[in-house]
């Protein structure tokens, strides 16, 4: 079936054939039509610029915190409610749409399941945390999570998305040895990449330290810990800011010295430690909870 396109944009369509080129010998190469093109990144962006799966791609066009430029729908993909409403809001927002046959949205995904759609957009602006800090005031005290090695971007997502439901301000990633929004991120995310402001910084002891200066209170988490979660007691109902190790490795040394106090999870069963994106929903909320109840 012949590729079709709806929605806004001028001049012709990206699946439009885009020539021949010849070849040494004479004869005629077609060019293959190479996917949607991202724009160059930014180097003040977090990435992000591919979107896979249908409510990332939904909740890019929500926010609107960012521009789409296109998006692609495979043709044999069963109309939903989800695919409804990401038509319409790109309507709207005159972003192009193209069915394209499932073989293309394949070969253009870098998740492992993108459910028949991609969309490219701007990417993901960085935060200052400076920023952050001068909106602080008694009534709103800002609420930090850091987090230090982690390098699956399924984590990453998973965090994020426990972030935007607890109310997280901002979230503070170091610039090297660390994951940033990849397709696979945005996708774990589920949408939450579109409004948790996120922070890179070229080391995060130094963050860590701008924070300590700013009267943030620094908790690491951490296996070994004396006190648990259940024990912040009265820092978690001030400017905080939790901090997250990978899986195994757990905080880097300089990290857990920049904390004001180490925490751990209980664990009753056989299992040592949970999974760094389970650890980060049972912390925020912990920090929800006395905040909530105090």
């Amino acid at each position: 079936m012949k590729p079709r396109s709806t929605g806004g944009g001028r001049g012709p369509s990206r699946g439009a054939p885009r020539g021949t080129k010849k070849h040494r010998g004479g004869k005629p190469v077609t060019r293959e039509h190479d996917g949607p093109r991202a724009p160059r990144p930014d180097k003040h962006s977090l990435g992000g610029s591919q979107v896979e799966g249908r409510q990332a791609v939904r909740e890019l066009l929500i926010a609107r915190k960012r521009k789409a430029y296109e998006i692609l729908i495979s043709n044999d993909l069963d109309k939903n409610d989800i695919i409804d409403d990401i038509i319409e809001l790109a309507n709207d927002q005159r972003v192009p749409v193209r069915y394209v046959p499932r073989k293309e949205i394949e070969r253009e995904a870098r998740s492992e399941a993108p459910q028949g759609i991609i969309a490219t957009a701007a990417g993901i602006p960085e935060v200052e945390i400076g920023d952050i800090l001068k909106n602080a005031s008694p009534s709103r005290k800002p609420f930090f999570v850091a987090i230090d090695g982690v390098t699956d971007p399924g984590n990453l997502g998973a965090i994020l998305r426990s972030c935007d439901g607890a109310g997280v301000d901002a979230v503070v990633l170091p610039r090297h040895r660390a994951v940033h929004i990849t397709p696979t991120a945005a996708k774990s995310a589920a949408g939450a990449a579109e409004y948790v402001p996120m922070s890179i910084v070229g080391g995060l002891p130094t963050a860590l330290k701008q924070l300590k200066d700013a009267g943030v209170w620094i908790i690491g988490l951490h296996d070994s810990a004396d006190k648990n979660i259940f024990e912040m007691g009265s820092l978690a109902t001030e400017s905080v800011c939790l901090v997250l190790g990978a899986e195994g490795p757990g905080l880097s040394r300089l990290v857990r010295e920049r904390c004001d106090l180490l925490v751990s999870i209980p664990m009753l069963g056989a299992l040592s430690s949970l999974n760094v994106s389970a650890a980060a929903a049972l912390a925020t909320y912990e920090v929800v909870r006395a905040r909530t109840t105090k």
